[in-house]
């Protein structure tokens, strides 16, 4: 559609609009990978993985730090994610580690 009115906007909004609809793609698959990280740990958390749980809390940390750093997420959002991530896991995992001991 913006190509065929072109000469009726301006060519800064046109390319501002192409910059916007990459950024939004690119956006919209970070977070999708900030959901699958964190969906495969609560996955492993519920299975009392504890051995695989370290290496894909790891994986979600490094993909929610990801995302903050290039400005999908706000750095909170990403502290708030990570925080209630570990405190989700270390509720899980404190009864069986009590069980054991």
């Amino acid at each position: 559609m913006a190509k065929q009115k072109k000469s009726m906007r301006h060519a800064s909004a046109v390319k501002a609009h192409r910059q916007s609809v990459k950024r939004n793609l690119r956006n919209r698959q970070v977070k999708k990978d900030i959901r699958l990280a964190v969906r495969a740990v609560a996955d492993a958390s519920a299975a009392k993985d504890a051995a695989k749980l370290g290496q894909l809390m790891s994986v979600a940390a490094a993909a929610i730090d990801k995302a903050s750093r290039r400005g999908t997420i706000h750095w909170k959002a990403a502290a708030r994610k990570k925080s209630r991530l570990a405190k989700r896991i270390n509720a899980q995992l404190a009864p069986a580690a009590a069980a054991k001991a």
